[in-house]
Protein backbone atom coordinates (compact mmCIF):
# COMPACT_ATOMS: atom_id res chain seq x y z
CA UNK A 1 0.00 0.00 0.00
CA UNK A 2 1.48 3.50 -0.45
CA UNK A 3 0.04 4.27 2.16
CA UNK A 4 -0.59 1.77 0.34
CA UNK A 5 1.16 -0.62 2.44
CA UNK A 6 3.07 -2.91 0.11
CA UNK A 7 6.30 -2.84 -1.71
CA UNK A 8 7.65 -6.11 -2.98
CA UNK A 9 11.03 -5.91 -4.62
CA UNK A 10 13.32 -8.90 -4.95
CA UNK A 11 16.42 -6.81 -4.33
CA UNK A 12 14.92 -5.34 -1.18
CA UNK A 13 14.45 -8.75 0.31
CA UNK A 14 17.67 -10.37 -0.81
CA UNK A 15 20.71 -8.42 -1.99
CA UNK A 16 20.51 -4.66 -1.44
CA UNK A 17 21.15 -3.48 2.09
CA UNK A 18 21.32 0.24 1.58
CA UNK A 19 19.36 0.70 4.79
CA UNK A 20 21.54 -1.60 6.89
CA UNK A 21 22.85 1.31 8.90
CA UNK A 22 19.43 1.46 10.53
CA UNK A 23 20.47 -1.61 12.54
CA UNK A 24 22.75 0.58 14.61
CA UNK A 25 20.07 3.11 15.51
CA UNK A 26 18.66 2.89 19.02
CA UNK A 27 15.21 1.35 19.13
CA UNK A 28 13.64 4.12 21.15
CA UNK A 29 9.93 3.75 20.58
CA UNK A 30 9.16 0.05 20.48
CA UNK A 31 8.04 -0.98 23.95
CA UNK A 32 4.44 0.06 23.42
CA UNK A 33 4.28 -1.99 20.22
CA UNK A 34 3.97 -5.13 22.27
CA UNK A 35 0.92 -3.97 24.25
CA UNK A 36 -2.22 -5.39 22.65
CA UNK A 37 -4.73 -2.59 22.30
CA UNK A 38 -8.02 -3.52 23.96
CA UNK A 39 -9.82 -1.18 21.64
CA UNK A 40 -8.82 -3.39 18.72
CA UNK A 41 -10.52 -6.37 20.33
CA UNK A 42 -13.63 -4.30 20.90
CA UNK A 43 -13.64 -3.11 17.28
CA UNK A 44 -13.19 -6.67 16.04
CA UNK A 45 -16.14 -7.84 18.13
CA UNK A 46 -18.34 -5.04 16.84
CA UNK A 47 -17.36 -5.74 13.24
CA UNK A 48 -18.12 -9.43 13.68
CA UNK A 49 -21.62 -8.59 14.92
CA UNK A 50 -22.52 -6.16 12.12
CA UNK A 51 -22.16 -6.32 8.32
CA UNK A 52 -18.95 -4.76 7.03
CA UNK A 53 -20.23 -2.52 4.25
CA UNK A 54 -16.72 -1.51 3.22
CA UNK A 55 -15.14 -4.97 3.13
CA UNK A 56 -15.01 -5.24 -0.67
CA UNK A 57 -13.65 -1.73 -1.15
CA UNK A 58 -11.11 -2.10 1.64
CA UNK A 59 -9.94 -5.51 0.50
CA UNK A 60 -9.53 -4.33 -3.10
CA UNK A 61 -7.36 -1.48 -1.87
CA UNK A 62 -5.17 -3.73 0.30
CA UNK A 63 -4.53 -6.11 -2.61
CA UNK A 64 -3.76 -3.40 -5.15
CA UNK A 65 -7.02 -3.45 -7.13
CA UNK A 66 -7.26 0.32 -6.95
CA UNK A 67 -9.64 0.94 -9.83
CA UNK A 68 -11.91 -1.81 -8.54
CA UNK A 69 -11.89 -0.09 -5.13
CA UNK A 70 -12.93 3.17 -6.76
CA UNK A 71 -15.60 1.45 -8.85
CA UNK A 72 -17.12 -0.25 -5.79
CA UNK A 73 -17.27 2.90 -3.68
CA UNK A 74 -20.84 3.92 -4.53
CA UNK A 75 -22.40 2.47 -1.39
CA UNK A 76 -25.74 4.01 -0.31
CA UNK A 77 -26.80 4.92 3.22
CA UNK A 78 -23.37 4.69 4.84
CA UNK A 79 -23.03 5.95 8.42
CA UNK A 80 -20.89 9.08 8.69
CA UNK A 81 -17.77 7.26 9.93
CA UNK A 82 -17.99 4.67 7.15
CA UNK A 83 -18.56 7.39 4.57
CA UNK A 84 -15.38 9.13 5.71
CA UNK A 85 -13.41 5.89 5.58
CA UNK A 86 -14.82 5.26 2.09
CA UNK A 87 -13.67 8.69 0.93
CA UNK A 88 -10.21 8.15 2.43
CA UNK A 89 -9.82 4.80 0.66
CA UNK A 90 -11.03 6.19 -2.66
CA UNK A 91 -8.60 9.10 -2.58
CA UNK A 92 -5.75 6.83 -1.51
CA UNK A 93 -6.64 4.59 -4.46
CA UNK A 94 -6.32 7.57 -6.79
CA UNK A 95 -2.93 8.30 -5.22
CA UNK A 96 -1.86 4.72 -5.84
CA UNK A 97 -2.86 5.17 -9.50
CA UNK A 98 -0.71 8.30 -9.70
CA UNK A 99 -3.60 10.81 -9.82
CA UNK A 100 -2.02 13.12 -7.26
CA UNK A 101 -3.39 16.37 -8.64
CA UNK A 102 -6.95 15.04 -8.68
CA UNK A 103 -6.70 14.34 -4.95
CA UNK A 104 -5.10 17.73 -4.26
CA UNK A 105 -7.88 19.49 -6.17
CA UNK A 106 -10.77 17.55 -4.64
CA UNK A 107 -9.82 17.87 -0.96
CA UNK A 108 -10.29 21.43 0.27
CA UNK A 109 -9.38 23.07 3.55
CA UNK A 110 -12.77 22.30 5.11
CA UNK A 111 -12.33 18.53 4.78
CA UNK A 112 -11.90 16.34 7.90
CA UNK A 113 -8.43 15.69 9.28
CA UNK A 114 -8.24 12.21 7.75
CA UNK A 115 -8.79 13.55 4.23
CA UNK A 116 -6.41 16.46 4.82
CA UNK A 117 -3.76 13.88 5.77
CA UNK A 118 -4.37 11.99 2.52
CA UNK A 119 -3.95 15.27 0.64
CA UNK A 120 -0.55 15.70 2.33
CA UNK A 121 0.52 12.33 0.96
CA UNK A 122 -0.55 13.40 -2.54
CA UNK A 123 1.45 16.62 -2.14
CA UNK A 124 4.49 14.69 -0.94
CA UNK A 125 4.38 12.24 -3.84
CA UNK A 126 3.84 15.04 -6.36
CA UNK A 127 7.31 16.34 -5.46
CA UNK A 128 6.11 18.99 -2.99
CA UNK A 129 8.03 17.15 -0.30
CA UNK A 130 9.27 20.04 1.80
CA UNK A 131 5.86 21.69 1.96
CA UNK A 132 4.16 18.40 2.78
CA UNK A 133 6.59 17.52 5.57
CA UNK A 134 6.38 21.03 7.01
CA UNK A 135 2.57 20.86 7.13
CA UNK A 136 2.72 17.34 8.55
CA UNK A 137 5.00 18.41 11.39
CA UNK A 138 2.72 21.33 12.19
CA UNK A 139 -0.36 19.10 12.37
CA UNK A 140 1.41 16.49 14.49
CA UNK A 141 2.24 19.23 17.00
CA UNK A 142 -1.47 19.84 17.69
CA UNK A 143 -2.65 17.52 20.45
CA UNK A 144 -6.28 17.65 19.32
CA UNK A 145 -5.56 16.02 15.94
CA UNK A 146 -2.15 14.37 16.30
CA UNK A 147 -3.67 11.05 17.40
CA UNK A 148 -5.92 10.72 14.35
CA UNK A 149 -5.14 7.20 13.02
CA UNK A 150 -5.08 8.25 9.35
CA UNK A 151 -2.79 11.20 10.11
CA UNK A 152 -0.48 8.86 12.01
CA UNK A 153 -0.62 6.36 9.15
CA UNK A 154 0.31 9.02 6.60
CA UNK A 155 3.05 10.34 8.90
CA UNK A 156 4.50 6.85 9.22
CA UNK A 157 4.32 6.33 5.48
CA UNK A 158 6.01 9.62 4.61
CA UNK A 159 8.79 9.16 7.17
CA UNK A 160 9.29 5.60 5.93
CA UNK A 161 9.76 6.99 2.42
CA UNK A 162 12.26 9.41 3.95
CA UNK A 163 14.03 6.42 5.57
CA UNK A 164 13.61 8.07 8.97
CA UNK A 165 12.30 4.93 10.63
CA UNK A 166 12.55 6.04 14.24
CA UNK A 167 10.49 9.14 13.44
CA UNK A 168 7.96 6.97 11.60
CA UNK A 169 7.60 4.69 14.61
CA UNK A 170 6.94 7.65 16.91
CA UNK A 171 3.59 7.95 15.17
CA UNK A 172 2.76 4.33 14.30
CA UNK A 173 4.05 2.14 17.11
CA UNK A 174 1.05 2.51 19.40
CA UNK A 175 -1.17 0.89 16.77
CA UNK A 176 -4.90 1.52 16.79
CA UNK A 177 -5.74 0.03 13.40
CA UNK A 178 -4.72 -2.98 11.35
CA UNK A 179 -3.10 -0.70 8.79
CA UNK A 180 -0.89 0.87 11.44
CA UNK A 181 0.17 -2.56 12.68
CA UNK A 182 0.91 -3.66 9.11
CA UNK A 183 2.94 -0.52 8.48
CA UNK A 184 4.93 -1.27 11.62
CA UNK A 185 5.77 -4.69 10.19
CA UNK A 186 7.08 -3.05 7.02
CA UNK A 187 9.13 -0.50 8.95
CA UNK A 188 10.74 -3.14 11.15
CA UNK A 189 11.59 -5.24 8.09
CA UNK A 190 13.23 -2.22 6.46
CA UNK A 191 15.24 -1.77 9.66
CA UNK A 192 16.32 -5.43 9.41
CA UNK A 193 14.57 -6.13 12.71
CA UNK A 194 12.59 -9.25 11.91
CA UNK A 195 12.30 -9.96 15.63
CA UNK A 196 10.21 -6.84 16.20
CA UNK A 197 8.28 -7.42 12.99
CA UNK A 198 7.39 -10.89 14.22
CA UNK A 199 6.11 -9.54 17.52
CA UNK A 200 4.00 -7.01 15.66
CA UNK A 201 2.62 -9.75 13.40
CA UNK A 202 1.60 -11.76 16.48
CA UNK A 203 -0.44 -8.77 17.66
CA UNK A 204 -2.23 -8.72 14.30
CA UNK A 205 -2.85 -12.46 14.48
CA UNK A 206 -4.40 -12.12 17.92
CA UNK A 207 -6.73 -9.41 16.60
CA UNK A 208 -7.69 -11.25 13.37
CA UNK A 209 -5.43 -13.92 11.92
CA UNK A 210 -7.54 -14.15 8.74
CA UNK A 211 -7.48 -10.43 7.99
CA UNK A 212 -6.02 -9.62 4.57
CA UNK A 213 -3.43 -7.31 6.10
CA UNK A 214 -2.41 -9.98 8.61
CA UNK A 215 -1.85 -12.42 5.77
CA UNK A 216 0.08 -9.83 3.74
CA UNK A 217 2.25 -8.93 6.74
CA UNK A 218 2.88 -12.64 7.30
CA UNK A 219 4.04 -12.99 3.69
CA UNK A 220 6.30 -9.92 3.91
CA UNK A 221 7.95 -11.30 7.04
CA UNK A 222 8.32 -14.79 5.56
CA UNK A 223 10.13 -13.28 2.57
CA UNK A 224 12.39 -11.23 4.82
CA UNK A 225 13.30 -14.30 6.85
CA UNK A 226 13.92 -16.42 3.75
CA UNK A 227 14.71 -20.12 3.68
CA UNK A 228 11.75 -22.45 4.07
CA UNK A 229 9.56 -19.45 4.96
CA UNK A 230 9.53 -18.39 1.30
CA UNK A 231 7.31 -21.32 0.36
CA UNK A 232 4.84 -20.25 3.06
CA UNK A 233 4.78 -16.74 1.62
CA UNK A 234 4.14 -18.17 -1.85
CA UNK A 235 1.16 -20.12 -0.54
CA UNK A 236 -0.33 -16.93 0.92
CA UNK A 237 -0.10 -15.13 -2.42
CA UNK A 238 -1.39 -18.22 -4.20
CA UNK A 239 -4.40 -18.24 -1.89
CA UNK A 240 -5.04 -14.59 -2.69
CA UNK A 241 -4.85 -15.31 -6.41
CA UNK A 242 -7.49 -18.02 -6.05
CA UNK A 243 -9.87 -15.93 -3.93
CA UNK A 244 -9.62 -12.47 -5.41
CA UNK A 245 -9.01 -10.52 -8.59
CA UNK A 246 -5.43 -10.96 -9.80
CA UNK A 247 -3.52 -7.74 -9.23
CA UNK A 248 0.00 -6.45 -9.66
CA UNK A 249 0.51 -6.75 -5.89
CA UNK A 250 -0.38 -10.45 -5.91
CA UNK A 251 1.59 -11.17 -9.08
CA UNK A 252 4.69 -9.40 -7.76
CA UNK A 253 4.34 -11.24 -4.47
CA UNK A 254 4.29 -14.61 -6.20
CA UNK A 255 7.13 -13.57 -8.51
CA UNK A 256 9.39 -12.47 -5.65
CA UNK A 257 8.77 -15.83 -3.97
CA UNK A 258 9.65 -17.64 -7.19
CA UNK A 259 12.88 -15.66 -7.55
CA UNK A 260 13.87 -16.57 -4.00
CA UNK A 261 13.27 -20.21 -4.95
CA UNK A 262 15.34 -19.85 -8.15
CA UNK A 263 12.27 -20.28 -10.36
CA UNK A 264 13.10 -17.33 -12.58
CA UNK A 265 11.20 -18.49 -15.67
CA UNK A 266 7.98 -18.68 -13.65
CA UNK A 267 8.76 -15.34 -12.03
CA UNK A 268 9.23 -13.71 -15.43
CA UNK A 269 5.84 -14.96 -16.64
CA UNK A 270 4.14 -13.56 -13.55
CA UNK A 271 5.90 -10.22 -13.90
CA UNK A 272 5.04 -9.88 -17.58
CA UNK A 273 1.41 -10.48 -16.64
CA UNK A 274 1.74 -7.74 -14.03
CA UNK A 275 3.33 -5.45 -16.62
CA UNK A 276 0.30 -5.95 -18.86
CA UNK A 277 -1.86 -4.63 -16.02
CA UNK A 278 0.31 -1.56 -15.36
CA UNK A 279 3.23 -0.79 -17.65
CA UNK A 280 4.64 1.83 -15.27
CA UNK A 281 4.42 -0.03 -11.96
CA UNK A 282 7.70 0.52 -10.12
CA UNK A 283 7.99 -2.85 -8.39
CA UNK A 284 7.12 -4.75 -11.56
CA UNK A 285 9.81 -2.92 -13.53
CA UNK A 286 12.40 -3.36 -10.76
CA UNK A 287 11.64 -7.05 -10.37
CA UNK A 288 11.69 -7.61 -14.14
CA UNK A 289 15.11 -5.96 -14.36
CA UNK A 290 16.50 -8.28 -11.69
CA UNK A 291 14.75 -11.34 -13.09
CA UNK A 292 16.10 -10.62 -16.57
CA UNK A 293 19.65 -10.42 -15.23
CA UNK A 294 19.28 -13.84 -13.60
CA UNK A 295 17.94 -15.26 -16.87
CA UNK A 296 20.81 -13.75 -18.86
CA UNK A 297 18.45 -11.42 -20.72
CA UNK A 298 18.80 -7.66 -21.37
CA UNK A 299 17.44 -5.56 -18.53
CA UNK A 300 18.22 -2.06 -19.77
CA UNK A 301 14.73 -1.39 -21.11
CA UNK A 302 13.11 -2.08 -17.73
CA UNK A 303 15.77 -0.06 -15.93
CA UNK A 304 15.33 2.89 -18.29
CA UNK A 305 11.56 2.78 -17.82
CA UNK A 306 12.07 2.71 -14.06
CA UNK A 307 14.43 5.69 -14.17
CA UNK A 308 11.98 7.70 -16.25
CA UNK A 309 8.83 6.83 -14.30
CA UNK A 310 10.25 6.48 -10.78
CA UNK A 311 13.59 8.32 -10.47
CA UNK A 312 13.52 8.04 -6.66
CA UNK A 313 13.04 4.26 -6.60
CA UNK A 314 15.46 2.38 -4.36
CA UNK A 315 16.95 0.39 -7.26
CA UNK A 316 17.56 3.58 -9.27
CA UNK A 317 19.25 5.23 -6.30
CA UNK A 318 21.40 2.17 -5.66
CA UNK A 319 22.48 1.97 -9.30
CA UNK A 320 23.33 5.67 -9.32
CA UNK A 321 25.36 5.26 -6.13
CA UNK A 322 27.20 2.24 -7.56
CA UNK A 323 27.99 4.15 -10.76
CA UNK A 324 29.34 7.10 -8.77
CA UNK A 325 31.50 4.80 -6.64
CA UNK A 326 32.84 3.11 -9.75
CA UNK A 327 33.68 6.45 -11.40
CA UNK A 328 35.51 7.61 -8.27
CA UNK A 329 37.44 4.34 -8.11
CA UNK A 330 38.49 4.71 -11.75
CA UNK A 331 39.60 8.30 -11.20
CA UNK A 332 41.63 7.33 -8.14
CA UNK A 333 43.78 4.91 -10.15
CA UNK A 334 43.89 6.84 -13.43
Amino acid sequence: MIAVISSLSYLFHSTIEDEAEADAKPLLFFSRVLDLDRRNHHEAAVMAATPDLLFRLRNSFYLGAYQAAINSSDIPNLPADDALERDVLVHRSYIALGSYQLVINEIDSSAPTALQAVKLLALYLSENKEAAISSLQEWLSHAEISNNPILRLIAGTIYMYEQDYNEALKHTNSGGSMELHALNVQIFIKMHRSDYAEKQLKIMQQIDEDHTLTQLANAWLDLAMGGSKVQEAYLIFQDFSEKYQMTGTILNGKAVCCMHMNRFDEAESLLLEALNKDAKDAETLANLAVCSLHLGKPSSRYLNQLKLSHPDHMLVRCLASAEDNFDRAVQSIA
